[in-house]
């Protein structure tokens, strides 16, 4: 039986999507060592996304770089490290902070050698969700869990500025109040959606909720398509892509009666967030792999092409406009009203 005031620190230098499907570990580790100080460490763009969660006792900011010159001094604060990814210079930082290491094992044997467990890699990682994959880490220290959620907190006033913001700019019948995610970051482009099919599924809702209003949402990377589809809309939807903050548009998308995304990070923050949602995802980066676990209101689409057919060439606009309106309509069905009516969102 794990001790229950073991301190364990968490690195994890990863995007939003990865730093929150390693948040059920985090929550596994607290459950099983409620009297002992749980820390983590993640990038500093990114470490924002995990801010108010109760049962972090620390967050702090690393990178691969700044880690060759931090931990030399102060002893091994840490009965345990695990550290995700597969970077040596984070490893041997935790070595210096912690008295036992545990991570995926790693491609060199000096590396390894700094380990406590070297966890190999599971056999059928294309078949594993990414969660259960975090979770084969804390398995090492005989910590598990059945709670497989993503985790989000707010901080003070977030939710309320939001709400003012919505106030302040949509027209007061606007609902059901919907969110677009049109675009997944630059390098992995070929998740994304068409521009077009987007339009036409906003046509669609328009027409089957004429009081409803659409938030395009995104970093500042997604404001000539959130713009372009804004214009296409027709004063139907608004444009707020580059215009908040991550944790401002975690707000804004509290508020959400439906929320319909591409596969990136905001999408696993509305997962955290339990909004209904229907998510999009290419025939590489299947469903079974990143999926939102134990939310009742996702609904994945996958691509239809099969494995053995599909590359990173393959368009997204195989996942056709039909497939998507049906989630959304039978989602919104189940409030016509839309969850800021029934103070679902307050």
């Amino acid at each position: 039986m794990t001790p229950k005031n073991l301190n364990v620190l968490v690195i994890n230098v990863a995007r939003i999507g990865d730093t929150l499907l390693a948040t059920p570990v985090l929550r596994a580790i607290k459950t099983a060592c409620p009297e002992g100080w749980l820390g983590c460490l993640a990038h500093p763009k990114r470490a924002a996304v995990l801010e108010g969660l109760e049962w972090l006792d620390f967050l702090g900011t690393i990178t691969p770089r700044r880690a060759r010159w931090r931990g030399w001094f102060g002893g091994k604060s840490w009965d345990y490290a695990i550290v995700y990814g597969r970077d040596a210079a984070l490893i041997r930082y935790a070595a210096r902070v912690a008295q036992r290491v545990v991570a995926f094992a790693q491609q060199r044997d000096e590396v390894n050698r700094i380990l406590w467990r070297a966890v190999p890699a599971p056999e059928n990682r294309e078949q594993l969700h990414v969660v259960h994959e975090h979770l084969l880490l804390p398995a090492a220290l005989e910590i598990e869990t059945t709670d497989y959620r993503l985790a989000y907190s707010f901080l003070p006033d977030e939710l309320r500025r939001a709400h003012e913001w919505i106030s302040r700019s949509l027209p007061p019948e606007a609902r059901p109040l919907i969110g677009f995610q049109v675009a997944s970051f630059a390098t992995k482009s070929y998740r994304d959606w068409p521009l077009e099919k987007f339009a036409e599924l906003g046509e669609q809702i328009v027409a089957d909720h004429p009081s409803s209003h659409i938030l395009l949402l995104g970093g500042k990377d997604c404001r000539d398509k959130a713009d372009w589809l804004a214009s296409r809309l027709r004063g139907r939807a608004t444009a707020v892509a580059g215009r908040f903050d991550m944790r401002g548009t975690a707000a804004l998308m509290q508020h959400l009666d439906l929320y319909v995304g591409v596969d990136t990070g905001p999408t696993h923050l509305v997962a955290a967030l339990n909004i209904p949602m229907v998510a999009l995802y290419h025939c590489f980066h299947r469903a079974r792999r990143l999926a939102p676990l134990g939310h009742p209101l996702a609904r994945a689409i996958d691509h239809p092409r099969p494995d053995a057919a599909c590359d990173r060439d393959v368009s997204m606009d195989e996942i056709s406009v039909d497939s998507v309106w049906e989630q959304a309509r039978e989602l919104l069905k189940r409030n016509p009203g839309g969850r800021r009516s029934s103070g679902a969102a307050d």
